[in-house]
């Protein structure tokens, strides 16, 4: 913009006449333009930095939809440990995403590998961003803990998420957001040499992989190594439903969680005044942000009802847990494509997620595998099918525009693009299972050896809540809580209310 409105007065005072005050005249009206130009690009840079601030407060407040998911889908006597976890997600990996992530992921220039500057925040900000960037990939790092964080729930030591936490927001996740989207990872699709993967790079553009696969598998490998909940499969390793306590905090947090992801998907463009061709025009990039907001809420929609009506099928009720699952699942899978496809793609995306979220939970009942919040199967397994589901639908104007380059770029398969497109996104899919597979699973495997991992199996039956925090968080009957219970029939004595009882007061006792 500020180009346009450039002037030099040798080349403005011939246009005045050329007479003796033309030359005065003409710097002083460059002078001029020259001011208003820098208003305009002040005010460019104030707007784009409102956006991504607004847009990183809204991912934050997807933490407090994660809270109240976890806190929902835990049984009673485990409120207040799993609520405790999340503030910590957010505490230590902010502490250790300034002090070696942020460094890690965008310190550039750098290798292709890691990142080398900004430690600390050190020279930062920089050309190349601000402090509102930070505060958004921030936000990003800690939801991958907190993905985790419901994968290992109920049954793990309060120090095995300190340690944990602190390791995956400071170094395993930032390493993958530097390999996809810093401006020299290896496989960028905005990589600055120009030297892409298969010549295009893998598109994760809200993070599918980044985010969602590493939580997810990072989650895996914990509950793998602790183990199942006592209760949660029988002797003949048959599954057994161990409900959370409220179906009102899952909707809660599922709502939450789809209002912040208007700034999870829509947000990483991390721009929005930015004209698509001609300037002057109604669409631009603001049109962009429009249709990435589109696709997430087509995708999510799609998503919970075709689990509403599948899970109809199969188990024969309506259960509200499981379309709020199938929404989120919904929402992970469409995060890496959202801002390359055409709306009717992402129905076809949030179809698909909802079946492969049922296939995956079916699986991990056959492996007695236990995920109180279904974390893995569903930010794992989704996040995958979103990559491979953007290596098959992204449009190929789409991807020069959001992309930039010449123009050509490969797309989806299906789209006509070819198939470099989609072999980069499964290096992307079997990259990130091996990172966050050589990195998490020996730190849970070391914690689970020296006893940090998982509590007593008598902290375990009484509740965390109750053993390691102080108290409950309300008071409450977990009805469906079989490990409260003793053994054989247990009866009690129905006391009348009042000394002088009427007729409807000698009725039994509700």
């Amino acid at each position: 913009m500020a180009s346009t409105l450039s002037c030099a007065a040798s080349d403005l005072a011939p246009l005045l006449g050329g007479g003796p005050n033309s030359t005065a005249m003409a710097t002083f009206l460059c002078s001029r333009f020259s001011a208003i130009s820098d208003q305009f690009s002040d005010t460019s840079y104030a707007i784009n930095n409102t956006y991504l601030l607004f847009s990183a407060y809204l991912v934050f407040a997807m933490q407090l939809g994660f809270a109240m998911l976890c806190a929902g889908s835990v049984r009673a006597k485990n409120t207040m440990n799993i609520m405790l976890t999340n503030v910590l997600d957010a505490a230590a990996g902010g502490l250790f995403y300034y002090l070696f992530g942020f460094a890690f992921a965008f310190g550039s220039p750098s290798n292709g590998f890691v990142g080398r500057h900004f430690f600390g925040l050190k020279e930062y900000p920089s050309p190349a961003g601000d402090y509102s960037f930070f505060l958004y990939q921030w936000a990003f790092a800690i939801a991958a803990a907190g993905i985790t964080s419901g994968s290992i729930a109920e049954r793990t030591q309060f120090v095995a998420y300190l340690i944990y936490s602190s390791f995956l927001t400071g170094f395993v996740y930032p390493i993958v957001s530097h390999w996809f989207w810093s401006g020299d990872g290896w496989a960028s699709p905005t990589r600055s040499n120009g030297d892409f993967l298969f010549g295009s790079g893998a598109i994760d553009f809200a993070g599918s992989g980044v985010v969602h696969m590493v939580g997810g598998i990072a989650g895996l490998w914990g509950a793998l190594i602790e183990g199942p909940r006592i209760g949660r499969f029988d002797r003949a390793g048959r599954s057994v439903a161990l409900r959370g306590h409220s179906a009102s905090l899952v909707v809660l947090g599922s709502f939450l969680l789809w209002f912040g992801w208007y700034g999870f998907n829509p947000g990483s463009f991390l721009t929005i005044l930015k004209a698509y061709g001609t300037s002057g025009s109604y669409y631009g990039q603001w049109s962009a942000v429009g249709r990435t907001a589109v696709t997430t809420t087509l995708a999510g929609c799609t998503a919970a009802l075709t689990t509403l009506f599948g899970k109809r099928l199969l188990a024969g009720h309506w259960n509200v847990t499981d379309v709020c699952n199938g929404l989120l699942g919904g929402f992970a899978a469409i995060t890496s494509g959202c801002s390359v496809v055409d709306p009717w793609a992402a129905i076809v995306c949030g179809f698909v997620a909802a079946w492969v979220l049922i296939g995956c939970n079916k699986l991990a009942e056959k492996c007695n595998y236990d995920d109180p919040l279904e974390a893995a199967q569903l930010h794992g397994g989704c996040g995958a099918w979103g990559l491979l589901f953007t290596g098959l639908f992204a449009k190929g104007v789409y991807v020069d525009e959001v992309y930039g380059g010449p123009g050509g770029r490969p797309h989806g398969l299906f789209m006509g693009g070819g198939g470099r497109l989609l072999a980069a996104q499964i290096v992307q899919i079997l990259v990130i299972c091996g990172w966050v597979s050589v990195t998490m699973g020996p730190l849970f495997y070391g914690l689970h050896k020296l006893k940090l991992l998982r509590i007593s199996s008598e902290d375990e039956m009484q509740g965390m809540d109750m053993t390691r925090h102080g108290g409950f968080a309300y008071a409450y009957h977990d009805e469906d809580d079989l490990s409260m219970k003793p053994s054989g029939v247990m009866m009690r004595r129905v006391e009348p209310t009042s000394a002088s009882p009427t007729s409807y007061e000698n009725s039994p006792a509700v």
